[in-house]
């Protein structure tokens, strides 16, 4: 019986050090493939909010909206030149011909592209870009967008974001309260992946560099 109970312990220990090792590693492979795939939404939000931006001169708070811009917004191709001609008025003043030229730049409009084919490439992904791309998942990105007060000057703002919680909800609780703590140049910092700030001007995201190499988007 002594030697039962010790091989039954030996076992348990042994389970509980693959544990502590291989625990990580797995929450770690798991939880980088679907930063991945909410980062790249959050990548599409973002481009389409610049777009709005561009063409609106603001940002928009719902989905709805986004979506019907990004569906039927056409951005202006245009050409800028420079042109000049004589002061008329200066020239007279001084008794002149063409001694001084007014120069001035000419922005001429040559056609228009629709945005989605501009961002989206001809496909449709614009229209799932607010769900959160996590298989058992199903909700949306929490979208705001607003005016913030800098120094006296107001600036338009926005913030697409999903809580850790939301998406990495079936794994190691313990290992999902350290990464909610994560403050590193090479992690996710805070409790949320997020594009955007309703309190800083700022349009990035918060996810590190390696998270924007062509070989994490495929």
């Amino acid at each position: 019986m002594i030697s039962i109970i010790l091989w039954v312990i030996i076992v348990y220990l042994g389970y509980l050090l693959y544990k502590s090792i291989q625990g990580p590693i797995e929450f770690n492979k798991v939880k980088e493939a679907r930063y991945a795939k909410v980062i790249k939404n959050l990548k599409d939000i973002k481009a389409a909010q610049l777009a709005y931006q561009e063409i609106n001169g603001g940002f928009v708070g719902d989905w709805d909206s986004l979506v019907r811009f990004v569906d039927t917004a056409q951005f202006a191709v245009t050409q800028r030149r420079d042109t000049s001609y004589p002061d008329v008025e200066k020239n007279k003043a001084f008794g002149l011909t063409e001694g001084y030229f007014i120069e001035e730049i000419i922005i001429d409009t040559l056609s228009f592209k629709p945005v989605r084919d501009s961002l989206f490439h001809g496909t449709d992904r614009y229209k799932t870009m607010m769900n959160i791309p996590v298989e058992g998942v199903d909700g949306k990105f929490e979208l705001r967008a607003g005016k913030l007060n800098k120094n006296g000057t107001i600036y338009s703002v926005f913030e697409a974001r999903v809580a850790k919680d939301v998406i990495l909800s079936d794994l190691d609780k313990d290992l999902l309260a350290q990464e909610k703590q994560v403050v590193s140049v090479d992690g996710v910092n805070g409790a949320y992946i997020k594009v955007g700030s309703m309190d800083e001007v700022d349009t990035s995201g918060n996810w590190p560099k390696i998270y924007d190499t062509d070989d994490r988007q495929k």
